[in-house]
């Protein structure tokens, strides 16, 4: 028997334990690994199959209690804090917000299968006003499907599994440090992508006090609210004057924006990587006058700014603005 087969029997259980919770936690440790040779350990008689999806359920409950409640009482600097430290940069709150958005609590039930979805899902439960009976119910579920395959996989295939452990052992030190230089590289490398797009959207901004004096001042500003329906769920409200257009929906209705009034577009996300590449996009169709918010909704609630209550209607606002046009 090996050295590292050996140290599994012998701390298996707290390092199961450990590398789900802090995977779960957001921590870019992988605990699949660590689920297989529990499984294939219990293939053999030397693991509890039944005490490691145990605890592999406990470990993800506990991380996701965590930020199910932090969702629910703070859950716009919740989302503000993962975009901030996102590898990329918004877009994975944006894809498990238009997940939870059309599958509610039961997007819980497969998002530790999807990268990205995993951390972000409970805190977006908390937001939306899941019942804690709810959420314990689908992501117990999810959980219990998370470990249970990867556990059962092991299972299954523990002598593979078996040999390339004590074949890596034979060679840990080498291994382990290429593992460690291409996480290394990977993390790098996204960085690297991650600033390359900023570079590529950035351009002027319009802060929230020169958009404040431009309605003061009586200007027809055209504002566009770019945030999710669950955004919108947890916060119903707009910048005053503000439209909510989804993302989806943006390029039909590019038709209804006005092309001879300034367009600032905002989101929720203090990278503002949404609001900048809709900008981009409009102007590529020939928007020249559009430009994203600075610090976005925040930054204007932050000033105590007048806001409305959502929703006011795109095509109400259009006819509004087209009969001042002909007045």
């Amino acid at each position: 028997m090996g050295n590292t087969t050996q140290f599994l029997i012998n701390h298996g259980l707290p390092l199961v334990f450990g590398a789900v919770f802090l995977e779960q936690m957001g921590l870019p440790i992988p605990a699949p690994p660590w689920l297989l040779g529990a499984g294939a350990l219990s293939a053999s008689g030397k693991f509890s199959l039944v005490l490691a999806i145990g605890l592999t359920i406990l470990a993800c409950v506990a991380a996701d209690l965590f930020w199910f409640y932090l969702g629910r009482y703070r859950g716009n600097q919740v989302i503000g804090l993962l975009c901030r430290i996102s590898l990329e940069p918004d877009s994975c709150v944006r894809r498990t917000q238009n997940v939870f958005t059309r599958y509610g609590p039961r997007g819980l039930v497969v998002a530790k299968f999807v990268p990205g979805l995993s951390t972000v899902a409970p805190p977006l439960a908390g937001m939306s006003g899941t019942s804690l009976g709810q959420f314990l119910l689908y992501d117990g579920l999810g959980s219990l499907l998370y470990g249970g395959c990867y556990i059962i996989l092991g299972y299954f295939f523990s002598n593979q599994i078996e040999q390339i452990v004590e074949a890596l052992a034979s060679v840990a030190g080498s291994t382990l440090g290429l593992i460690a230089a291409v996480i290394i590289l990977f993390i790098g490398f996204k960085y690297w992508q991650r600033q390359r797009l900023l570079r590529e959207l950035r351009m002027a901004r319009v802060t929230v006090d020169e958009l404040h004096q431009k309605q003061e001042a009586g200007e027809e500003v055209v504002i566009l609210d770019l945030r999710s329906s669950a955004a919108l769920e947890e916060d119903p409200t707009l910048i005053r004057g503000a439209i909510h257009v989804s993302l989806d929906t943006l390029e039909k209705r590019q038709q209804e924006i006005p092309r001879d009034r300034d367009v600032v577009v905002y989101c929720s996300c203090p990278n503002e990587v949404t609001s900048a590449r809709v900008a981009l996009l409009l102007r590529r169709k020939g928007f020249t006058r559009v430009r994203p918010l600075l610090g976005g909704i925040d930054a204007w609630r932050q000033q105590n700014y007048p806001m409305d209550a959502f929703p006011p209607a795109m095509s109400t606002a259009t006819s509004t603005s087209s009969g001042n046009q002909r007045n």
